[in-house]
């Protein structure tokens, strides 16, 4: 298991038994790492391994016969060359929608009533009001790019706030409509109309930097875009032009397109070297999130379960549980 955290092992450590060891790294996974995977049968991967080409040829040298990643996207794969090597690769399709959508709703309600300037000012014992002004979340249009499960339950959590809910997904949910809780549109008339705007599509050829200086520029000056799906969603430079002119009121990130070796680290005695990350950081109306939208035990103990099915299943049966294939029309997945 490469780039294991402290927080995922008791999910998995669960399992081990006679039929399952595991060996964790808390390096990723690359070309130059790979060959710790010698001696053993498959490798879990993360969404932060850079499973390429490269990587994928040393660890079919070291024997490796399955690659079980523990995330829903996998655009970090190169599924032709598994294909080539014959080194199957499953996914965790789906651990907890609503911890991602829970995470969206509380970067929402964070930014709107600025409670974390508001944290840092009480306790310097600044009791001020001055600036903290939010609005009602209630009557307020709410947009949704993408109603796959995490886009559904994140339609379903603003419905109950009170807001108007508007969507845009090639696949719609029949239950949204006959609840009556989601009204679809096209993708412009969803920018154009919403008052927050909360990503959930995958991320493929089509949907990188969906959200560019077009879609930008054709969004309310007030609206609130947030997003937890990936980070290439969105064209973080057209983000930091539209904030600096005041084209939008506000951005949460969960994601960002070139997290790669920043996200979940502990960079706090270095000097951040990615020069747009550091620029986004510098907006107060903008709030950032190192990619823990999933980080609840519930998704842990999703995570865990899903892979550790799919890898003893493909291993008693040869049953490919949760495949992806590069000759499948699967997107590399949000939700």
């Amino acid at each position: 298991m490469f780039s294991t955290h402290e927080f995922e092992r008791p999910g998995f450590e669960h399992y081990a038994g006679s039929d399952l060891s595991m060996t964790y790294h808390e390096t990723s996974l690359s070309e130059k790492t790979a060959p710790l995977a010698e001696g053993h049968d498959a490798v879990c991967c993360f969404s932060e391994d850079d499973v390429g080409a490269g990587a994928i040829r040393r660890l079919a040298d070291a024997g490796i016969k399955l690659i079980a990643l523990r995330s829903a996207g996998f655009n970090n794969v190169d599924l032709r060359a598994a294909d080539r090597h014959a080194i199957p690769v499953v996914r965790v399709p789906a651990y907890s929608p609503s911890a991602v959508a829970e995470h969206a709703m509380a970067l929402i309600l964070c930014l709107n009533r600025k409670i974390h300037k508001a944290h840092n000012r009480v306790r310097e014992l600044n009791f001020s009001l001055e600036g903290l002004e939010g609005f009602d979340l209630h009557g307020k249009t709410f947009g949704i790019i993408g109603t796959g499960k995490i886009g559904e339950q994140m339609a379903r959590i603003a419905h109950g706030f009170g807001c108007k809910v508007i969507a845009f997904s090639k696949e719609k949910s029949d239950a949204l409509v006959e609840e009556g809780w989601t009204e679809y549109l096209d993708f412009d008339e969803v920018i154009e109309q919403s008052d927050i705007l909360s990503l959930h599509v995958p991320l493929t050829p089509e949907t990188r930097h969906l959200i560019d200086e077009d879609a930008l520029g054709r969004m309310k000056k007030h609206t609130m875009l947030i997003n937890t799906g990936r980070g290439a969603l969105i064209d973080a430079g057209a983000l930091i032009r539209s904030l600096k002119k005041g084209g939008i009121g506000a951005a949460g990130l969960d994601v960002y397109e070139e997290e790669e070796g920043v996200f979940r680290e502990d960079l706090s005695d270095q000097v951040l070297q990615d020069d747009t990350l550091a620029r986004l950081l510098t907006f107060p109306n903008v709030l950032i999130t190192s990619h823990q939208a999933f980080l609840t035990r519930e998704a842990l103990d999703n995570i865990a379960e899903t892979t550790v099915d799919n890898i003893l299943g493909y291993f008693r049966s040869a049953e490919l549980r949760n495949e992806v294939r590069v000759d499948r029309n699967v997107a590399s997945g949000a939700d």
